[in-house]
């Protein structure tokens, strides 16, 4: 990871948060129509039962990460390096990160919904042990979803 960035969990509650956010929702939508994509918003990524990581490089904000906590599994959710910032192996850093927020909640399993077009996530989450699973509440079969999961030990 490059030195100049920090990882840490903020509030998504942000001007640069949610510009960041937006700019997820934009390149999601440059890959899939509305019914392929599954965002969260802003509101649900500040509950409670939510931990919400930012990637900072010299102080801004250039990726995030969210975990949704439901014992025994947690969701990943929003993750997204944006594009000033790909190849610092900041997805990697942010998997990592929300692994270990996964394991302080003593969740065992964690899942996510991704894309076949997603080419970059498919590869960061099959490098860091994600295998294919099965739909997941609350989603259904669909052609624009890959559905992953971790076993955490």
């Amino acid at each position: 990871m490059v030195e100049s960035v920090v990882i840490g969990a903020e509030t998504p509650l942000q001007a640069e948060i949610e510009q960041l956010v937006a700019a997820s929702d934009a390149f999601s939508a440059s890959l899939y129509p509305a019914e392929g994509r599954h965002p969260v918003d802003i509101a649900r990524l500040a509950a409670p039962d939510v931990r919400f990581l930012v990637a900072r490089r010299d102080g801004i904000a250039v990726g995030c990460v969210a975990l949704l906590v439901a014992a025994p599994a947690g969701e990943i959710k929003r993750m997204f390096v944006a594009s000033e910032a790909r190849g610092l192996k900041l997805g990697a850093a942010l998997l990592a990160a929300i692994e270990t927020e996964a394991r302080g909640a003593r969740l065992s399993l964690l899942r996510l919904e991704t894309g076949p077009r997603s080419v970059a996530a498919l590869a960061l989450y099959t490098a860091g042990g994600y295998q294919p699973c099965g739909p997941f509440p609350p989603y259904g079969p669909s052609p624009h979803s890959i559905f992953m999961e971790k076993r955490l030990t």
